[in-house]
């Protein structure tokens, strides 16, 4: 860290300085000045970044185009325009997001505060008093006393004191927009999230609900059949047990609706009694299939948890730069005029009296305080930049566990479903060799109980894809800095 100061370390030294820099109207900002940390050497997230996931011909594979920038509004990329209305509302109502644009805005008012600390300070000073303070002047009786006059202190800035903590200031307005960024980004992925489990579980009620007129078409198969003689009242038994078995399957599912419909309405800012998002189905659903990969340096300088994890190191290190400007010497300048009366109406009988004055304060012993505070800022910088490493690091784990989750969600979907072709093969030929009866029921409780978990389970495969995908624009960090869509804006 460079450091600027005054001569010397120390604030002695430095004595000849200070009038000096009262002269000039200069300022010396000691402490280390901010650097920001160097972006990273590695090109890769792992041993070999993927360049593309298809696992056959069965489902369309994904590719990844490394170094492509990633849109602001990277949702669009799912290409359904309800998702797109669920967002928009989300961002202009969510009051998380609006509280988040407050914090902004008082982080502004924060700096502005900060930067009133670089010009003179104006005051009124109005007195009145009533008494016999007279008497000591040997004038007898009550008598009134008033004064008014302007007042004008100028805490010189030859340390940097202020300049540090202006530094500070813009350092945590940085922080805040960066957490604001962080705020729009769990806001529109979670909204996708949720759109997507809606999604999924309405696709997993229809085919329950497919399963389900199967099981009752076999059913009403199996008592013709035992009319008929051919069928035992076991197969009866047992095809009312896989009907009921499959009935229980639909109440979780619904309640999955139901979390993902209120979830969504608590996302846009709406109680679940005003508004319902639309039903939303994979046909409706574009799996993105070109999905960019921002290298590793470009990453650290574009997500909004590394980003306000650098402007908490600046803060920290403005802090240094603080606690190091109270080892020196505070110069301030002062001028007052006072119009004052004894005795009567205030301008009556006016006296007045001005005075300008300067003065300098260094410290000589503390305890050691001071040096104490500056060596717990130094500790402090050195916690924080810890925590910054520790961001970026986990940010390169988490694209890369979603680069992993997408090669296995491609395999994994491409096997679900070449089980569901073979299952619904198996399926259809069991239920014509039954009606012909040359195989038993059983065969078909069989056969339907694989084409179920075979269908439920290439549902959800798909749903992981989808959700993998939207993993990795999160882990990209979304919209790129200063291009969030803003609440109310």
């Amino acid at each position: 860290m460079s450091e600027r100061r005054c001569g010397r370390s120390r604030g002695a030294s430095c004595l000849p300085g200070v009038a000096l820099a009262a002269l000039l109207g200069g300022c010396v900002a000691v402490g280390p000045d901010f650097v920001v940390p160097a972006a990273p050497t590695i090109d890769r997230y792992t041993a070999s970044d993927p360049e593309a996931m298809n696992a056959g011909s069965v489902e369309a594979g994904q590719k990844i185009s490394r170094g492509a920038p990633v849109e602001g509004a990277w949702w669009r990329q799912f290409a359904s325009s309800d998702l797109d209305a669920i967002v928009a509302l989300a961002l202009q109502d969510s009051p998380a997001l609006q509280g988040a644009q407050a914090t902004v805005t008082q982080a502004e008012d924060l700096l502005a505060a900060a930067r009133g600390g670089r010009y003179p300070q104006v005051d009124l000073d109005l007195a009145g008093a009533r008494g016999n303070i007279a008497a000591a002047r040997n004038a007898a009786g009550v008598v009134s006393t008033s004064s008014v006059g302007p007042s004008l202190s100028y805490a010189l800035d030859v340390f940097g004191a202020t300049t540090r903590r202006v530094e500070q200031a813009e350092a945590m307005l940085d922080y805040q927009r960066a957490q604001f960024d962080a705020s729009a980004l769990a806001l529109t992925s979670g909204a996708v999230l949720q759109a997507i489990a809606l999604a999924s579980a309405l696709e997993q009620i229809r085919a329950v609900q497919d399963i389900i007129a199967t099981d009752e078409r076999n059913l009403e198969l199996v008592r013709i059949s035992q009319a008929a003689g051919k069928s035992a009242g076991l197969d009866v038994l047992t095809a009312e047990s896989e009907l009921a078995s499959d009935r229980a399957l639909l109440p979780p599912l619904l309640q999955e609706t139901s979390a993902a419909r209120h979830a969504l309405a608590v996302l846009v800012g709406k109680a679940a009694s005003e508004w319902a998002p639309p039903d939303l189905d994979f046909a409706s659903l574009a799996l993105p299939q070109e999905l960019p990969l921002v290298l590793p340096s470009d990453l650290v300088r574009r997500r909004p948890d590394i980003a306000a994890a650098e402007a908490a190191l600046h803060a920290s290190n403005a802090a240094i730069g603080i606690a190091t400007a109270q080892l020196y010497p505070a110069v301030t300048l002062s001028a007052a005029w006072t119009a004052a009366s004894v005795g009567g109406a205030l301008f009556a009988s006016p006296g007045s009296a001005w005075d300008i004055a300067a003065s300098v304060v260094a410290p000589l012993f503390h305890g050691g305080t001071l040096r104490a505070q500056r060596a717990a800022a130094i500790d402090a910088y050195a916690a924080q930049l810890a925590a910054y490493r520790q961001t970026v690091l986990q940010a390169f784990g988490q694209v890369a566990d979603a680069l992993h989750a997408l090669g296995n969600d491609a395999l994994l979907l491409d096997s679900q479903r070449k089980a569901l072709d073979a299952a619904q093969a198996t399926l259809d030929l069991t239920q014509q060799s039954f009606q012909a009866g040359q195989t038993s029921f059983l065969q078909i409780v069989v056969a339907e109980r694989l084409y179920q978990e075979a269908r439920l389970g290439y549902v959800r495969a798909k749903a992981q894809r989808y959700i993998d995908s939207v993993q990795l624009f999160v882990a990209m960090g979304g919209a790129p800095t200063g291009e969030t869509p803003q609440a109310g804006r």
